[in-house]
């Protein structure tokens, strides 16, 4: 179960601070919007290249942009563990999963809610994660939306069946509320923003969200979280 705090919801003015409070997340999550896209502006490259030198920790950045043919593989090459591109925004996903990959990168699909996963069910095995949109992609703080748990349980459906290592993300109204049963179906990895830098301590709300998600994985079937590392 792994929990990465999305900066996007702490204080971007000591972005290198606010990372220092989170020492137990297994990544630090980035959202890149262009205010085409997504109807929001926020961070871009030189923030990513920025935050890449500020720490150590693995950089999983989510890129809803117009044009990721174009875009996404500069966030490979600036050092991202995982770059997240939007199939709705790429013309060629698989060549760009490949891409990324060549650079060294993880390759990651998202999906925004209204996404079905089935048009990209033959396409599963050139990706190392699938990211389900639990909001509209956009803004932080929004409620999460249940009718998203029953993706997550067919993405990881279609993965046993495929019999791959996927890893499949969960980002958009992640807490102590939604976490387990986002994990019961089938997620292993969390992306939370208001949940973690909004607590009194946020590496302790890192832990406790990482305990939810390991109890909620219990009620799941066996074999259901094998995501690749």
């Amino acid at each position: 179960m792994k929990i990465m705090p999305s900066i996007l919801m702490s204080d971007l003015a000591r972005i290198a601070d606010e990372i220092a409070t989170i020492p137990s997340a297994d990544a630090v999550h980035i959202d890149v919007m262009d205010n085409h896209f997504v109807p929001n502006l926020t961070m871009g490259l030189p923030v990513v290249e920025a935050v890449r030198a500020a720490t150590a920790k693995p950089l999983d950045v989510h890129l809803m942009i117009e044009d990721a043919d174009r875009w996404a593989p500069g966030y490979a090459e600036a050092g991202a563990k995982t770059v997240t591109f939007h199939v709705e925004a790429a013309n060629a996903p698989v060549r760009l999963a490949r891409e990324l990959r060549g650079k060294g990168a993880r390759a990651s699909m998202a999906l925004r809610p209204a996404t079905s996963i089935e048009a990209f069910a033959d396409l599963l095995g050139e990706f190392d994660q699938v990211l389900v949109m639990t909001v509209e992609p956009g803004f932080g703080g929004q409620p999460f939306l249940e009718p998203m748990l029953a993706k997550v349980a067919r993405v990881r459906q279609l993965a046993d069946q495929l019999g791959i290592a996927l890893d499949i993300q969960v980002d958009g109204g992640i807490s102590l509320d939604t976490i387990g049963g986002c994990a019961a179906a089938g997620a292993n990895t969390f992306v939370a923003g208001v949940a973690v830098f909004q607590a009194a301590d946020p590496d302790k709300m890192v832990q406790a969200l990482r305990d939810a998600a390991q109890a909620g994985s219990t009620l799941s079937q066996p074999g259901q979280h094998e995501g690749s590392n």
